[in-house]
């Protein structure tokens, strides 16, 4: 794991920081063990902040654990997987048809930034970019709804699935998907195309799910 160029206030703070991010980036991979005493040393802290950090990532979903076996990065079912996915679908697409229609051009040139970056990091397999920049891209839509709640809630959605997307954007041809579909959906919601928009979305989760589904099942 890379320092920090800055870390927060905190050793819990920054050891926080530091596994939720080897967590979302793939990284530490779903269903790996936490081996506690090698990270903290790792991370040059005590075994104090390294608990504390835990018990929160155990909180918000991200780890579990077993007694006698400690903690683990948590795992997602297929089941668990596709329910997430449909939740977001229905979700999704009430805020992509609610911000076509108040869409302005600051808005579509933070669209526009957010997907060079993901091409960017796309072309070079900078995963971690990617990702950051892949919910850049989609929250600028879902924020221009004007709907707090429904934000929240879809973010929630996408904390609990940040790893696997991670495994998703690990390969070249899944990132090159990824960059085709969210040019077509930039392309329709320019067209004021709401229904359009939201088909090309449903395709580019589908195709995430897909994909996989396929890997947890090898």
């Amino acid at each position: 794991m890379p320092e920090s160029a800055t870390r927060p206030p905190t050793a819990q703070q920054f050891v926080l920081a530091e596994v939720r991010r080897a967590i979302t980036s793939g990284e530490l991979r779903p269903g790996a063990a936490i081996r506690q005493e090698a990270l903290a040393e790792r991370l040059e802290v005590s075994r104090v902040p390294l608990r504390e950090a835990l018990k929160t990532l155990e909180g918000e979903g991200l780890v579990v654990y077993r007694a006698h076996r400690g903690y683990r990065v948590a795992e997602l079912s297929m089941a668990d997987l596709r329910e997430v996915y449909r939740l977001r679908e229905l979700l999704e697409a009430e805020a992509i048809r609610a911000a076509v229609l108040l869409l302005t051009d600051a808005v579509f040139a933070d669209l526009e930034a957010a997907q060079a970056v993901v091409e960017k990091a796309a072309d070079e397999g900078a995963v971690e970019e990617m990702a950051r920049a892949n919910r850049r891209f989609h929250f600028t839509l879902f924020e221009a709804a004007g709907m707090p709640r429904l934000v929240r809630i879809i973010g929630t959605l996408w904390d609990s699935t940040d790893a696997y997307r991670s495994l998703y954007y690990a390969g070249e041809e899944n990132r090159r998907h990824v960059v085709a579909e969210h040019r077509a959906a930039l392309a329709a919601l320019r067209a004021g195309d709401a229904e359009g928009a939201v088909r090309w979305f449903d395709r580019h989760r589908g195709a995430a799910v897909e994909v996989l589904a396929g890997q947890l099942d090898g």
